[in-house]
């Protein structure tokens, strides 16, 4: 896997601290920073998500893919699946992520609540490598809602 990353806020340009990311499969993300009153040429216009907010975006993707695929496999009929993810940092650089709350609300018919528990602690232990990978700095704690179609 691969992404290149290059800076857009040259001078002249909408944002000084503007990004643009081509993943390896050839698609295009930008980002933005958060705008500084104090040292206006340091921070962003606020144009795009922060590159963080990205990471928790990600995270979000990675584990929603797995429980809708670990879901239909087990031939539950799936018809929506949405995370809430909320998140607290740290106060000083580095500022990771020190807690990450993952709230999935599954759509379908007939689906047990079990199954979905079951799918949410596979994706959380076994198959996310985002979560795994966050949960070196970050408690990670789920919840799920089941709502019949």
């Amino acid at each position: 896997m691969e992404c290149t990353v290059s800076w857009t806020g040259a001078a002249g340009t909408q944002s000084p601290m503007g990004f643009v990311a081509e993943t390896g499969s050839g698609h295009v993300l930008t980002m933005d920073g958060a705008p500084d009153e104090a040292r206006p040429e340091n921070g962003g216009r606020n144009l795009a998500p922060r590159p963080m907010e990205t990471v928790l975006a990600g995270t979000g993707g990675c584990t929603a893919y797995d429980v809708v695929l670990i879901l239909k496999r087990g031939r539950h009929a799936v018809t929506g699946c949405t995370v809430k993810l909320t998140s607290e940092r740290a106060p000083v650089d580095p500022k990771v992520f020190t807690k990450i709350h993952l709230h999935f609300t599954v759509t379908g018919r007939g689906i047990p609540a079990v199954a979905v528990e079951r799918a949410v602690q596979m994706s959380h232990d076994k198959y996310c490598s985002a979560t795994i990978m966050l949960a070196k700095t970050a408690e990670i704690t789920t919840s799920f809602e089941v709502r019949e179609a």
